[in-house]
């Protein structure tokens, strides 16, 4: 036993006398390897799987441009688009809305029912083939939403309840919001696109 453990340490002693990176292989003990690239191996970490795209030129841009804005031009003059959609801010929402849809906003307008009132916030109209987007909004000479004011009610009432248990607490408070219900009537859209 006692022998055992000298041995080990005669050989700890012998092995710090000796240079390690003799014991390591030639190749991995050189700095600079003879083959050529990079030194790290090709992942989907290292590098993005798809091809580096370059940038298109100026005119390329300016004529693919002014050839969609045509197409699209071309589309909305000759009305060949089919149903369009909008997406409108009012209210503090966005809403999605085509011609004929019904929106419940709860929230009290001042228009009476029966009256036509004109959504002049309109974020975004397209159809199938094309989507005019704003930024933030579309122009009020490009897009017109209009709608009708259907209903004026109130909502049902809601009530919101706080109890703390063993403390004699109860607070109940009943909450009615006034809303109004909105009918789209028509999303038009005015062939002056630039």
């Amino acid at each position: 036993m006692a022998l055992s453990r000298g041995c080990a340490g005669l050989w700890r002693t012998c092995s710090m006398l000796v240079p390690r990176h003799r014991l390591l292989l030639p190749a991995a003990a050189r700095l600079q390897s003879t083959v050529s690239g990079d030194l790290l191996p090709r992942t989907s970490l290292s590098s993005p799987p798809w091809p580096e795209l370059t940038p298109e030129p100026e005119e390329e841009q300016r004529a693919r441009h002014a050839a969609v804005v045509s197409a699209v031009n071309r589309r909305i003059h000759q009305q060949d688009f089919g149903r369009l959609f909008a997406v409108l801010h009012f209210s503090g929402r966005q809403w999605k809305v085509t011609a004929e849809d019904l929106i419940l906003i709860e929230n009290h307008i001042e228009a009476d029912c029966g009256e036509k009132i004109r959504m002049e916030k309109v974020l975004l109209v397209g159809a199938e083939d094309f989507t005019l987007i704003g930024r933030p909004l579309l122009g009020k000479d490009l897009v017109r939403v209009e709608a009708t004011v259907i209903e004026k009610t109130e909502s049902w009432p809601k009530i919101h309840m706080r109890f703390w248990r063993r403390h004699r607490f109860q607070r109940k408070r009943i909450i009615i919001q006034p809303q109004t219900v909105l009918r789209i009537n028509s999303i038009q859209l005015n062939p002056s696109l630039t």
